[in-house]
């Protein structure tokens, strides 16, 4: 078929009906379906049942340094979950606090102590007339949210393919003390599934910034996840940002976040954070205050089910072999129905867990809400932006892992639809 650009007002007055007919019949079966949040699927999470065998009733539950995991303390975790978390960010031991289950209450807990605290004896945030974060867009909205709920102004950095515009996060950076952090996703990114290049991570560690309590949050959710199985040599990389910023001069300069949330199980997993040795002696000072030690008992499970990071990637190899076909019936259906069309353009990622979709401008919210009239549900419209503006109304996250691939295959042919149509409605009404 032409570009819907090229047909004329008769033609796509004929294809609207035609498509209105399709959204219609749709919407009359009654669908409930699901792509809103990228999490596992069941047969994901059957894949990690076998780890609740690794204790029970007659096992000694000591850690290798001879710690009972059951009592309290060990305020940064035990020494093997250092071990196996470090493993998969590259850094040391020494540099890893190892807690419960979330990443997420790690970073928001990071931001709350700069607040109330400050960093390494800076001015608390909270004192400051204002604070701002740059927050590289499309992204998280769980990001922004954290940073949203503490009144912190959020500045968009557009995403290339190489990860955020350098030249304005130095501008930024390096110009102007009010700045106090970037939330960065550096390997499949959330949601474009962009690897930040070599070029990217390096002038990232040789950022001068104006504010000495400047944070670089290293979200680095998805350093493992990959799609496809190859040779480790030849998949995607990106290089150690700890290792980089110490090479520059800025050891202090990177809070680093990891967990198994959707490598086991999300409502069980482990996080982990890691920095350079002072700044881990800064959180842990307040740390204390806080907690008198996280889940050691789950801590001791992951290790022992795992052993090692080697463990661990070959267990992802299962996780690839599930969701890897789900991804390719979402991209092969958008490609074979949108390709030819010029309406649309998306992500192609090869690890991660979504898809970043671009519709035609001011179509966004409207492909979102004809969606959820016909019984699927979408992230909203704007979520991978601060405040959930995204001045285009453009983008939409799709996130493929949680449904079976049957109810997948329909939910996209549902979108594609939702798509098709909400399209040509725009293009009719530029022509009134």
């Amino acid at each position: 078929m032409k570009p819907y650009r090229e047909l004329s007002k008769e033609e796509l007055l004929a294809l609207q009906e035609e498509l209105q007919a399709e959204y219609d019949a749709e919407k009359a079966k009654g669908l409930n379906l699901d792509i809103s949040r990228g999490k596992p699927g069941k047969e994901q999470l059957d894949l990690s049942m076998p780890m609740m065998d690794v204790l029970n009733g007659e096992t000694v539950l000591n850690a290798e340094n001879g710690t009972d995991v059951r009592n309290y303390g060990v305020l940064d975790g035990i020494p093997e979950a250092k071990e196996l978390m470090a493993g998969m960010v590259g850094a040391k031991p020494s540099q890893m606090i190892v807690l419960g289950n979330s990443s997420l209450n790690i970073m928001y807990d990071c931001v709350a102590r700069a607040e109330l605290f400050g960093i390494m004896g800076s001015t608390p945030w909270s004192q400051l007339d204002k604070v701002k974060f740059l927050c590289p867009v499309p992204g998280y909205d769980r990001h922004f949210g954290v940073t949203e709920q503490f009144g912190i102004e959020m500045i968009n950095v557009p995403m290339t393919e190489d990860g955020p515009e350098m030249d304005v996060v130095e501008d930024y950076v390096n110009n102007d003390p009010s700045v106090k952090g970037i939330w960065c996703v550096p390997m499949f990114s959330n949601p474009g599934g962009v690897v930040y290049s070599d070029e990217t991570v390096k002038r990232f560690a040789n950022l001068k910034p104006a504010a000495k309590d400047f944070r670089i949050f290293w979200d680095n959710a998805y350093g493992i996840h990959y799609l496809y199985d190859r040779p480790e040599s030849e998949q995607p990389h990106i290089l150690n940002i700890l290792e980089e910023c110490e090479k520059a001069g800025n050891p202090d300069m990177v809070y680093e976040f990891c967990s198994t949330s959707k490598i086991t199980f999300p409502g069980a997993g482990v996080a982990a954070m890691a920095s350079s040795e002072a700044n881990v002696a800064d959180i842990k000072a307040k740390l204390q205050w806080q907690t008198i030690g996280p889940d050691k008992i789950n801590q001791l499970r992951h290790v022992r089910y795992f052993k090692d990071i080697n463990g661990m990637k070959d267990y992802m190899k299962k996780h690839a072999a599930i969701i890897r076909p789900k991804f390719e019936a979402v991209l092969e259906t958008l490609e074979k129905e949108l390709g030819e069309l010029g309406i649309a353009s998306w992500s192609k990622p090869v690890g991660g867990y979504f898809i970043s979709f671009n519709a035609e401008k001011g179509c966004a919210k409207a492909i979102v809400a004809k969606c959820k009239e016909a019984g699927l549900v979408l992230t909203g419209a704007g979520a991978a932006y601060p405040y959930g503006n995204d001045p285009e109304d453009s983008n939409i996250r799709i996130a493929p892992t949680l449904p079976p691939i049957e109810e997948l295959k329909v939910a996209t042919d549902l979108f594609v639809t939702c798509t098709k149509l909400v399209t040509v409605e725009k293009f009719l009404s530029e022509m009134e």
